[in-house]
């Protein structure tokens, strides 16, 4: 039996770069989207965040002197492009899925709506939100916040390549030590950085358990909606 129904699984856009180290690396995409079939057919609603940082990141582009409205829409845009392989590599496996904007941008996805959202869900569509909140200055992170809210999701996932919370950078610190549950509270006196401070408030406010975990294992994201130990979880 599932310990979480409905989900919001946040994903990097870095992540999709793999080996390549720029661009979408179609090994992790089908990999992604294998792990992502197998948990719908465990009878979970799924809806999933991108990020866009393997294309363009706005804010890189700032420090570069670059407008930083348009860099962050230029940095939406790259999420909305890793969104639509996500979508292929879904439909290439028999998962259906749909990709809502948060800018209006038929005929490559439909606009975001809450109520067609909450439809597609109930259908066992995956919905695939791009675009993050439409809004410069605001991370996909944010959005991933937002739009576990709005569909009144059990958990936000955030899919990473390291196991869980450390102490510190495990890749860097292999003395780093895991954390296995945290509070919200503990997680903002050890300054820990799990998401961005507006994302991370707003699941705090919202009472909204976040867990992070290692994508990068194929069994992973199925264990997770088991409720197996997986990963670190943070909570009220």
């Amino acid at each position: 039996m599932l310990k979480y129904k409905r989900i919001l699984l946040k994903l990097s856009g870095e992540s999709l770069q793999g080996k390549e180290g720029h661009g979408i690396d179609s090994q992790v995409l089908n990999s992604y989207a294998a792990q992502i079939k197998d948990t719908v057919e465990l009878g979970a609603e799924i809806g999933i965040v991108i990020g866009g940082g393997n294309i363009y990141r706005g804010i890189k582009g700032a420090s570069q002197g670059y407008d930083r409205v348009k860099g962050d829409y230029m940095g939406m845009l790259a999420t909305v492009i890793n969104a639509l392989a996500l979508q292929s590599a879904l439909e290439c496996i028999g998962i259906r899925s749909r990709v809502m904007t948060a800018i209006r941008m038929e005929p490559i996805g439909e606009a975001y709506s809450k109520i067609r959202m909450e439809h597609s869900l109930t259908q066992k569509e995956v919905i695939i939100f791009a675009a993050g909140t439409g809004n410069p200055f605001f991370t996909t992170d944010t959005a991933a916040a937002l739009r576990a809210v709005e569909m009144g999701a059990d958990v936000l996932l955030k899919g990473t390549r390291v196991d869980g919370v450390y102490t510190a950078d495990p890749e860097k610190n292999p003395s780093a030590m895991k954390y296995d549950t945290l509070t919200f509270q503990e997680a903002y006196e050890k300054r820990l950085k799990i998401m961005d401070l507006t994302a991370f408030t707003m699941c705090e406010e919202q009472k909204l358990p976040i867990i992070v975990f290692n994508i990068n294992n194929p069994k992973n994201l199925q264990q997770v909606v088991l409720g197996e130990k997986v990963g670190t979880i943070v909570k009220p």
